[in-house]
């Protein structure tokens, strides 16, 4: 896989460089700022391109406004975010933005090499990966949405599991059901929630709208029964 990195500091930016390329991957780009950032994604056309959130010159939100600048530019391109905090001024319309895959990760995940790695290609892969972190800290209104009350107690343990991350063939092992009667149960979810094609990813805004009516996601994991 074909990626590029941008990231100012230098050991981070390095390290992720020999890790990838240790898990087989070719590093094509690995910028300190944002300066060259559309013209490398034109010319080396990476298969997923790693930002960090605070990027040269005030640290403040230059990386991940660059990450929607890339999803407008190249909507189809798999973004990772990856961040020491969550910038939730722009973190939100990230995830609500229509495109490609997407990651938001915290540094501190890259320590798990395997986890990091696995990340990467699952997000490579079309899935989205949310730090639980980064979920918690975006939704901090707690009101209960009258959405969630049309759903069946079926309907919301499968969103119970999307919003653990769960591949619709894991949710099916899970629950004992056919891989048609989860993506039933999901397209019924999305009416219901009122989530239409053209509002991005309609899988992410789901569980989003699933944790914040939990409370946490410890509230979310728990109301699977124990599943994990």
């Amino acid at each position: 896989m074909r990626i590029l990195i941008c990231e100012d500091s230098v050991l981070l930016r390095e390290g992720l460089v020999r890790l990838l390329e240790d898990a087989g991957h070719e590093v094509v780009a690995a910028l300190p700022d944002t300066n060259g950032l559309t013209d490398a994604v034109a010319s080396a056309t990476p298969a997923l391109c790693i930002l960090d959130v605070r990027l040269p010159p005030t640290f403040t939100d230059e990386g991940i406004r660059a990450a929607l600048g890339l999803r407008a530019s190249h909507p189809a391109l798999p973004l990772l975010v990856l961040s020491q905090y969550v910038e939730e001024r722009y973190a939100s319309d990230l995830i609500a933005a229509q495109g490609g895959a997407l990651g938001y990760l915290l540094k501190d995940r890259v320590a798990d090499v395997a986890e990091f790695v696995e990340s990467v290609e699952r997000i490579a892969s079309g899935a989205t990966v949310l730090d639980p972190e980064v979920v918690a800290q975006l939704l901090t209104r707690r009101n209960r949405d009258e959405r969630m009350m049309r759903l069946t107690e079926r309907e919301r343990t499968v969103l119970a599991l999307i919003a653990e991350g769960k591949s619709n063939s894991s949710i099916a092992a899970l629950l004992f059901l056919s891989e048609a009667s989860v993506e039933k149960h999901i397209t019924a979810i999305f009416q219901k929630l009122g989530l239409e094609p053209e509002d991005g990813n309609r899988r992410v805004l789901a569980a989003l709208a699933h944790i914040e009516n939990s409370g946490s996601p410890d509230a979310a994991r728990d109301n699977q029964g124990g599943v994990r």
